[in-house]
């Protein structure tokens, strides 16, 4: 695959599809800051050709990763990571603030907290 950040690797006998895959393989890339904001993804097609999937399967790998705000497409120029990532972020990072003070207020304990917040993301 084209690019420094690793490869995506598709397991086609996994429960999971592979467009999400490859949109989680993006996702934790951007989220972790190993493809900083303005890095060129591949075009969809030659990463399609290289991980021998349909287009319309990346295709609906990146659509979805633009629908979250971390990339954005300009057209003839592709598809690179958005700004709007750590936008997301700080917003989550503010959220969570607010949620720790408001959990002390309330006589949280720190566990406890973590614990609604662990429920959270399962449901």
């Amino acid at each position: 695959m084209r690019g420094g950040w690793g490869a995506v690797k598709i397991d086609h006998h996994g429960e999971m599809p592979p467009y999400e895959q490859v949109r989680v393989h993006y996702a934790h890339a951007i989220s972790n800051r190993d493809l900083p904001v303005g890095a060129k993804l591949p075009t969809v097609r030659a990463l399609a050709k290289d991980l021998g999937l349909a287009v319309n399967t990346v295709a609906r790998a990146y659509r979805e990763l633009e629908e979250a705000g971390l990339v954005e497409t300009r057209g003839r120029a592709g598809t690179v990571v958005s700004a709007n990532g750590d936008s997301n972020r700080e917003k989550v990072r503010s959220a969570a603030a607010n949620y720790a003070a408001m959990s002390a207020e309330l006589g949280l304990a720190a566990e406890e907290a973590l614990e609604i917040v662990r429920a959270a993301l399962r449901s």
